[in-house]
């Protein structure tokens, strides 16, 4: 029988610039960003960048220039419209780019900037597969360039201090993380969530959260269970996993684009627990519970969220750096393994798999 005492599975402490307040977005130095993609969250993101930082969105790329100018009037007055990806990545006033297409596009538009010298911030899921998220880097690396996947929630307040709350050691040794999320979209063939050419399916657009969020508190797992029920157009439309980890550690994850669920997630450990509100990918409170009857919550409440991410690529460039400690290459990477291998037992496959 497996051991599964707590005292079997310990998280290695975090260092303290990991743990302690999030600097303030509007202190990073100023980058100019290009925005390449022009749908919703582009323009979330576009927004936090004008609103929220010393940055600057200069210009936009959409197949259609038509879109492309509505969305800079819309988001960066100041930007130019560019027709066509390739005018964007080779615009001399743009030190980094936005990868904001569907993932099926990932991999081609963030090679496309790296390979024009540009720093790269590519949207989560990083690409469709571990095996083109691997070009993508290894074309970074022999670039020079700096590259990351936007999975935000990484750099939120929240999720800085109950880090240090775990790193404390307030709820003892973590042995439990639970996380979902979940949003209802009708079912339309047509659309990119359904979309198997597009890479849709819920695990790729929403399930990144809650995988990526037990990566981030305990690593990369030591087993994978996941069961699914697929769309009429074969991509996953909800997704139920375990995630294996050494003592017995669990996460317990699920994600659906059938019904709006909690998106909620609980840390429990030895001594006590965190729970984490609705929407806790993005910002968002938490009260921690100890068994010793303290309570405490914590408000993390800081607007959309977006600019915390497009900051950190800011210190990062600036500083010369080709990866960030939050988002490292191999935490993407790994997080790319753990979601190649859901859909691997889940049934899912893409064109050109």
């Amino acid at each position: 029988m497996t051991d599964v005492t707590p005292a079997a599975f310990a998280p290695a402490l975090i260092p303290d610039d990991l743990a302690g307040k999030v600097p303030d977005p509007r202190d990073a130095p100023a980058v100019r960003w290009g925005v390449l993609g022009a749908g919703n969250i582009a323009g979330s993101f576009s927004d936090g960048v004008r609103e929220h930082t010393a940055s600057s969105v200069v210009a936009v790329g959409s197949r259609d220039v038509t879109k492309a100018q509505l969305f800079a009037d819309v988001h960066a007055p100041q930007a130019r419209a560019h027709a066509g990806y390739e005018a964007l990545v080779d615009d001399p006033d743009v030190d980094v780019v936005y990868v904001a297409t569907p993932h099926s596009h990932h991999h081609e538009h963030a090679l496309l900037a790296v390979r024009a010298g540009k720093h790269v911030l590519v949207e989560k899921a990083f690409t469709q597969d571990a095996g083109q998220a691997r070009e993508v880097l290894d074309a970074a690396r022999e670039a020079g360039v700096f590259v990351m996947e936007a999975m935000w929630t990484r750099f939120l307040p929240h999720v800085a201090a109950l880090r240090g709350v775990i790193a404390r050691g307030e709820i003892g040794r973590v042995v439990s993380v639970v996380a979902d999320h979940g949003q209802f979209f009708p079912y339309t063939p047509e659309h990119r969530l359904y979309a198997a050419a597009l890479a849709g399916g819920a695990l790729l657009d929403l399930g990144v959260y809650p995988v990526s969020f037990a990566h981030d508190l305990l690593g990369a797992p030591e087993t994978v269970t996941a069961v699914g029920a697929l769309a009429g157009t074969g991509v996953d439309g909800q997704v139920g996993m375990v995630l294996g980890y050494p003592g017995g550690v669990q996460a317990t994850l699920s994600t659906t684009l059938w019904a709006r669920t909690a998106n909620t997630a609980v840390i429990s450990g030895t001594e006590g627990r965190i729970e984490v509100a609705r929407t806790f990918y993005a910002p968002t409170s938490f009260t921690v519970e100890r068994h010793d009857g303290t309570t405490w919550a914590y408000d993390g409440f800081r607007g959309e969220g977006k600019q915390y991410q497009a900051a950190e690529v800011a210190r990062r460039v600036t500083a010369g750096e080709t990866q960030s400690p939050r988002m490292s290459w191999d935490g993407s990477l790994e997080v790319m393994d753990t979601l190649d291998e859901v859909r691997r037992q889940v049934g899912v496959r893409y064109p050109g798999e």
